[in-house]
C-alpha cells in the first residue's frame, strides 16, 4: 500500500497515524504540507527514522521546493518529482490519503 499524507504533523496528527498504521512494505508519501514531516530535527525526526526501518519514505520534490526546505530533508527520504509519484501510485495495489 502506498500511503500519502498532505498535512502538516505540526498541525494535524495524519502522519503519527500513518506511520502506525504502515505495514512492512508500504510506502508513504509527503506531498503538499506533509513535507514538513521529513525535517532533519523535528519532532518527528525519530518516528521517522525508526519507520524507515521498515517502510520506504517518499516526498514530493516540487512540495519540498516550494517550501524552502531542500537542505533540511532527513537522510535516507526519497525525494521523487510528479512522474514518480505516479510511477508510485501505479506500482502499489491501493492508496491510502491520510488527511
Amino acid at each position: 500500500m502506498l500511503h500519502t499524507v498532505n498535512k502538516s504533523p505540526f498541525e494535524r496528527n495524519s502522519l503519527e497515524s500513518c506511520l502506525r498504521m504502515a505495514k512492512s512494505g508500504n510506502a508513504i508519501l509527503l506531498i503538499e504540507d506533509g513535507v514538513y514531516g521529513d525535517l532533519k530535527g523535528s519532532v518527528m525526526t525519530d518516528q521517522i527514522a525508526a519507520a524507515m526501518k521498515n517502510v520506504d519514505i517518499y516526498a514530493l520534490k516540487p512540495d519540498v521546493d516550494a517550501r524552502g526546505i531542500s537542505e533540511k530533508v532527513m537522510d535516507g527520504v526519497k525525494l521523487v518529482g510528479y512522474d514518480g509519484f505516479v510511477d508510485l501510485a501505479s506500482e502499489y495495489k491501493s492508496v491510502q490519503s491520510w488527511l
